[in-house]
């Protein structure tokens, strides 16, 4: 408890030295913040300071307060459908600046979690840590096989700190919720959670490994990028030991220069990587800041891009990648009706919303972009407009489309630094295209029926005791003979005969359809590698398919029919 006043008393010192009060204060809040302010000591409210850009008074604050806050200042940068554009600049130059902590630290934490010395895991282990930052630091090893690694090692008492500052941070946000005007809108402890769950995926190595080797694998067939080697048997909960890669920094433009590399393709290799792991692998690496991105020194004029960091990474549902994509596509083609209908259909906003005066808001906001060269326009900024207007119709954040968003802005600006004259669409645009062709393509049909082949195949024999069941049942004697009452006497039970009838043969249609369907899949799935092939199905499953087809549009007529 000592601990913790101890904190918040520094915290108060530190926003009041920074003027942060004279934020909230401009914002109209209440009389305890007021009285919070008015009973600080004068001594702690420093002029110079105070006199800075908000924006730079905020970033220093949070630099001063240590690691949990800078991690979080450069998260809410992100956010800049909660924060004023000066402020979220600012926040995105907040840079992890640590002093390293002591060798032997490191080392007591390698040998308790590894269970053996560094002189027994290591041929050679070098004390100085080559990078230091606010959640780990990196020292360079040989294995005794020889091969040179890097060795993680998380900060010493990280986790008590990142405890300790997030119970105040929820806290602080509990206050400003309820005595700040803008506290309600602004949803402080919602935020305030979405950075807890980023920060504690970046304090278990293990994870981030285990992300690394699926970004790993999803690329293993390409050139374009490289991702180091994960050492599984030196790997635990505080270590990770990984292939230690040579390259040079992304941001080292004047070098790339200097060694011919051809900075346009290394520009639209970056970006096709980027949507190939959202849209092909739904897998994506979300911290792609310049400083976790180098290039292969090997092949300037065909470049390799070298990944490192992985404790975050994202993930979208199926529905949010169909949708955000037709979302960019509809976008550049200028068709905002189609954006407003998409933004509803996903639930991503109401449904009751009116989606002519919704999309009458995002032409108002994005048709002025259009005005800008092709190569001008910001996909991060199109997110972002889309996204504050949507707020205005009451649509719920969406933290997977704000991380999308974060990285999407890094990309973007690491790509126009290597090539001002980038062209993000034309690059984008093959990828979007290609991953809408393949979702609505047969193969991807037949795909999925095959995953759900084994369950069919178990349900097929229960299917004619469920009809009989179906049939027989009170519920569907109870739906004919409310419409039955529904109609005049003299032709109720003839109707009723008749909608029993129709319902009856729908029923057989339907199965047939289902199980020529089945079928259709067994002879794509089982059938001889010999029988001749369309797009790679058998030819007698495209027939058992059209016969299926036609079962299920009978069906759907039987349906029809009995109810006129």
């Amino acid at each position: 408890m000592f601990n913790r006043i101890k904190r918040l008393y520094t915290i108060q010192k530190v926003l009041l030295t920074y003027g942060i009060d004279e934020l909230l204060l401009d914002r109209k809040p209440s009389t305890v913040l007021k009285l919070l302010s008015s009973i600080s000591p004068d001594r702690w409210r420093n002029d110079k300071t105070r006199s800075l850009p908000r924006g730079e008074r905020l970033r220093r604050s949070l630099e001063e307060l240590g690691p949990v806050f800078v991690k979080f200042g450069q998260m809410l940068s992100t956010r800049r459908d909660l924060l004023a554009d000066d402020i979220a600049i600012e926040l995105a130059l907040l840079q992890d600046q640590v002093p390293p902590f002591p060798s032997s630290q490191s080392i007591t934490c390698i040998e308790d979690s590894l269970g053996a010395s560094v002189t027994e895991l290591f041929a050679q282990f070098e004390s100085a840590p080559l990078a230091s930052a606010s959640i780990a630091q990196v020292h360079a090893a040989v294995m005794h096989s020889g091969e040179q690694v890097v060795v993680k090692v998380l900060r010493p008492g990280i986790k008590s700190t990142i405890a300790r500052d997030l119970s105040l941070m929820y806290l602080m946000a509990d206050m400003a919720a309820s005595f700040w005007s803008d506290g309600k809108r602004l949803r402080p402890r919602e935020v305030v959670s979405e950075y807890e769950k980023t920060i504690y995926d970046e304090l278990d190595m293990q994870r981030e490994a285990a992300n690394a080797s699926q970004l790993k694998r999803n690329f293993s067939d390409s050139d374009e990028l490289y991702i180091p080697e994960i050492y599984w048997d030196y790997t635990q909960g505080d270590v990770l030991v990984m292939e230690r890669i040579r390259g040079i920094p992304v941001s080292d433009i004047k070098e790339l220069k200097a060694r011919g590399y051809d900075l346009e393709k290394l520009a639209e290799r970056g970006v096709n990587i980027f949507f190939t792991q959202v849209f092909r692998d739904n897998f994506f690496h979300a911290d792609m800041h310049p400083g976790n991105i180098f290039i292969s020194e090997d092949n300037p004029l065909d470049p390799t891009y070298i990944a490192v960091d992985f404790g975050i990474v994202g993930t979208l549902t199926e529905e949010d990648r169909h949708y955000l994509s037709q979302n960019l596509l509809a976008f550049f083609e200028q068709d905002y009706y189609k954006v407003a209908r998409l933004h509803v259909d996903s639930g991503w906003v109401p449904a009751d919303t009116r989606v002519e005066e919704f999309e009458s808001s995002i032409r108002t906001v994005c048709e002025p972009i259009f005005e800008k060269p092709l190569e001008e326009i910001s996909f991060g900024q199109v997110l972002l407009r889309l996204f504050q207007t949507a707020r205005r119709f009451k649509m719920e954040v969406q933290p997977q489309l704000v991380l999308l968003q974060k990285t999407l802005l890094n990309i973007e600006g690491l790509g126009r630094q290597l090539y001002p004259q980038l062209d993000l669409w034309k690059t984008a645009r093959p990828v979007l295209k290609g991953f809408m062709i393949e979702q609505n393509s047969p193969l991807t049909v037949l795909r999925e029926i095959q995953k759900n082949v084994p369950e069919w195949g178990r349900m097929l024999p229960e299917m004619p005791g469920l009809v009989h069941q179906f049939l027989q049942s009170g519920g569907l004697q109870e739906g004919l003979n409310s419409n039955v009452r529904s109609q005049p006497f003299a032709r109720s039970q003839h109707h009723a005969q008749s909608s029993h009838s129709a319902i009856a043969n729908a029923t057989i249609y339907a199965i047939c359809s289902a199980g020529l369907f089945i079928s259709a899949t067994v002879v794509t799935v089982l059938g001889s590698p010999n029988l001749a092939r369309l797009f790679g199905v058998p030819l007698w499953a495209w027939l058992i398919l059209l016969a299926s087809i036609w079962s299920l549009r009978r069906a759907f007529k039987s349906v029809a029919s009995a109810h006129p």
